[in-house]
């Protein structure tokens, strides 16, 4: 029964974390900069994240970790 739990948890989790990721902005120009070599890509660039997106990505992390803790413990009631 517990394990069951675990495993709904887990797809509410795994829901969530792809939505959250879905709603954080690019750091690059998109798509159209790339095919007409608009910018330059610069993947290892820092950047800062300011207001909403600094949220969105502590969100992400701690639902991740949350997953990863989750996982393990639905893996060991089994």
């Amino acid at each position: 029964m517990a394990a069951t739990a675990c495993e709904i948890v887990l797809l509410i989790l795994s829901v969530l974390i792809i939505l959250i990721t879905l709603l954080q902005g690019g750091k690059s120009e998109g798509a159209s900069g790339a095919i007409t070599g608009g910018a330059q890509m610069n993947i290892f660039a820092r950047t800062k994240e300011r207001g909403p997106e600094k949220i969105l990505t502590y969100i992400t992390m701690g639902f991740a970790v949350l997953f990863f803790f989750v996982t393990i413990l639905a893996n060991y009631i089994k």
